[in-house]
């Protein structure tokens, strides 16, 4: 189990530091200008770190992820929780890695627009660790979090939905499974990211926000909203997940009929 938690964290290292990467250089204007190149950069980082790790973990990457497999019986709770711990490791040690590479870039940009680290206007510096979702909607502060909660949640939803399809067909579709499932990432930041940037994995999200939070934005690596980060950003993709699982057991059930 250590080995295969050691490429869950391998994994989702790479994956969360190719795509916070693309988020840091789309933001401090410095490369990638629009949200496709982001999107593309996003699906080339999973898909290369399902190809890296894969021969010695399952390569969930994600805790939506694994407690979908968990809920399938695919994996022990003790498993899930192992998992789960070296995923959040994994990202919170990339999230260190992109702010250690491109602070400099981040003091000048700040410098430039006037932002002061750890007030409220440094969420447009620390968008590039955590994640931030659309307010000042006309239907209020908590229609803007419910709003936010079911798009990741849908987002999650699907990714999960296509991963158990692959999953079943596997052996069919060969070598090409992690790039499908990085298609799907792409597709879905395009749909998705005008409203939440996002995420659909608790652990990209957490990890790097931690990063932030101690690198001196402070509150500021939070949403505005009290606890949406959680509500957003962790819950709703775990619950995603878990309708995913469901719908699919359904699925695979009517499927046999």
């Amino acid at each position: 189990m250590l080995k295969q938690s050691l490429g869950e964290l391998i994994g989702t290292f790479i994956l969360v530091f190719i795509g916070c990467s693309s988020v840091a250089i789309s933001t401090l204007s410095i490369g990638l200008s629009s949200l496709l190149e982001v999107a593309i950069i996003w699906g080339i980082g999973v898909a290369l770190a399902i190809y890296s790790v894969r021969k010695f973990c399952p390569a969930h990457l994600n805790p939506a992820v694994s407690l979908s497999l968990y809920l399938e019986k695919k994996i022990c709770a003790t498993t899930l929780l192992s998992f789960i711990l070296f995923q959040f490791m994994g990202a919170v040690i990339a999230g260190l890695l992109v702010f250690i590479l491109f602070n400099s870039q981040l003091i000048e940009f700040e410098h430039a627009n006037g932002i002061i680290r750890g007030t409220i206007n440094s969420r447009e510096s620390a968008r590039m660790f955590g994640e931030y979702f659309k307010t000042g909607n006309w239907y209020g502060k908590y229609g803007d979090l419910v709003n936010a909660m079911y798009a990741e949640a849908k987002g999650t939803f699907v990714l999960v939905f296509v991963i158990l399809i692959i999953g079943k067909t596997r052996r069919k579709i060969g070598n090409i499974a992690p790039l499908l499932i990085g298609l799907t990432i792409t597709l879905l930041i395009l749909w998705i990211a005008p409203d939440t940037q996002g995420g659909f994995n608790p652990a990209r999200d957490f990890g790097p926000r931690l990063v932030a939070y101690f690198g001196g934005w402070k509150d500021a690596a939070f949403p505005p909203i009290p606890y949406s980060f959680f509500t957003v950003y962790i819950l709703a993709p775990f619950i995603g997940g878990t309708l995913a699982s469901l719908i699919f057991n359904l699925y695979r059930r009517y499927s046999k009929n």
